[in-house]
């Protein structure tokens, strides 16, 4: 059983309007999800949001920052998950407004996969 993180509970409780949003530990961090979808990542109590072309403008014009990790002797990794903007974390309609967005980025992502792996199969 994963250890209870403080953090992640206060954002499940923000998140709480969207319906069933839900976390689950992974890799030291948590992953946040909506509909089976992992729409956001929890490492070092901070909130990333998923981002993807239609979405990641939102972030970067605020200079919020994505997600990376370093690998030892290999270049970091950076992901599609930028940092929530502070002040969506100190109110529940703003922060499921930024999490809406991710969710959609998700969706759109799990969609665009799945329509790869069936042009795949028609080969």
């Amino acid at each position: 059983m994963p250890k209870p993180n403080e953090f992640v509970e206060y954002l499940l409780e923000l998140l709480a309007p969207l319906g069933e949003v839900s976390a689950k530990s992974m890799f030291g961090g948590y992953g946040i999800y909506r509909d089976g979808l992992m729409f956001g990542l929890v490492a070092n109590d901070v909130l990333y949001l998923k981002v993807d072309d239609i979405n990641r403008g939102s972030f970067e014009s605020r200079g919020l920052p994505p997600f990376t990790y370093e690998r030892k002797d290999k270049p970091a990794i950076v992901m599609s998950f930028h940092r929530a903007p502070e002040e969506a974390l100190e109110e529940s309609e703003a922060l499921c407004a930024w999490a809406r967005d991710a969710s959609a980025a998700a969706l759109r992502n799990a969609n665009k996969k799945q329509t790869q792996k069936r042009k795949r199969k028609k080969r």
